[in-house]
């Protein structure tokens, strides 16, 4: 959640109103890397975020909220969507916008062994809830990402990036039984709330798409489980997380062969991600302190670490 699109009080007073929202305050949010996003601050001391979808419009804008409405009635802490004259998605500054509650809490940095373990149930909850969304960010969308970052590495990491894919083209055949179903893409600490050890919001759903749920698993697992700056993967954190996933929806036996492989897999995607988002800052002349990017190198440096683990 960085910001790209600078919005007045007077803006978003005006905006707001609809909503039935008296708007005193306005506070621009730093982190994540695709939307503009604001804290507004109410009269009445209620607080609400604003998003407004850089890269979005309005319909795909708004295919995401039947999706957060459901995991809603199931009991999972997401925030969902405001709604005035029937819909939640609405202009502002000729972009989709929308208003969801604050949810409360804090990043768990570091992560405890609980809250790993609850990240896990919510996280197969959620596979299990969900049904197919349209494929947005597949992995032919990510093969895609890394053929044009290709160009722009060195030897040494177009190296790493083709034994990496490599490696997956050739256990993947091994081991077809991968199931797929709707993943949230990006369920990292930041994008999570806890209220000491219980799990209070799940945040940032817009790169939810249809693809492997074990992508999803390795994602979730990677972030929780490694204790930064240092990218090794701790076994405590990770055998808690695998238990409390597998409680609710067992893995196959596939999944398992190809675990330490996506774990890899996950890294690598997230360092062609911000490869990508650098790029593009640097093309468009993002910059400033209310423009989070974060660092590509983190991310290779947790590639080869776990690909220390892998044999095909």
């Amino acid at each position: 959640m960085s910001v790209y699109t600078t919005l007045s009080l007077k803006e978003v007073q005006h905006f707001a109103a609809p909503y039935g929202l008296e708007v005193v305050e306005l506070k621009p949010i730093q982190g994540g890397v695709q939307n503009t996003n604001y804290f507004i601050i109410c009269a009445d001391g209620t607080q609400f975020v604003l998003t407004l979808f850089e890269n979005m419009d309005a319909q795909a804008a708004g295919e995401l909220i039947p999706v957060l409405e459901h995991l809603g009635q199931q009991g999972l802490a997401v925030p969902v969507p405001l709604k005035h004259s029937g819909q939640s998605i609405h202009s502002l500054k000729d972009k989709p916008a929308q208003i969801a509650p604050r949810m409360s809490g804090k990043h768990p940095m570091p992560s405890t062994i609980a809250q790993v373990e609850q990240i896990a149930v919510a996280q197969a909850k959620m596979h299990v809830a969900l049904q197919e969304r349209q494929v947005a960010r597949d992995h032919a969308y990510w093969y895609n990402v890394a053929q044009q970052i290709k160009p722009t590495l060195d030897v040494a990491d177009s190296a790493l990036l083709n034994n990496l894919l490599g490696l997956y083209e050739a256990l993947t055949m091994m081991y077809p039984n991968r199931p797929k179903g709707f993943i949230h893409s990006d369920l990292f600490r930041d994008n999570t709330l806890f209220e000491g050890d219980e799990l209070k919001g799940i945040l940032d759903f817009y790169e939810m798409n249809q693809d492997e749920l074990l992508f999803d698993i390795a994602i979730t697992l990677n972030d929780f489980c490694t204790e930064y700056p240092s990218v090794r993967l701790n076994e405590a954190k990770a055998t808690a997380f695998l238990n409390a996933y597998t409680s609710i929806r067992p893995l196959t036996e596939d999944e398992r062969a190809c675990l330490e492989l996506y774990l890899a897999m996950a890294a690598g995607r997230f360092w062609m991600m911000r490869l990508q988002i650098a790029q593009m800052n640097a093309a468009e002349a993002r910059t400033g302190d209310d423009i989070l990017q974060k660092n590509p190198q983190e991310m290779r440096n947790m590639l080869i670490e776990r690909l220390k683990f892998v044999t095909a």
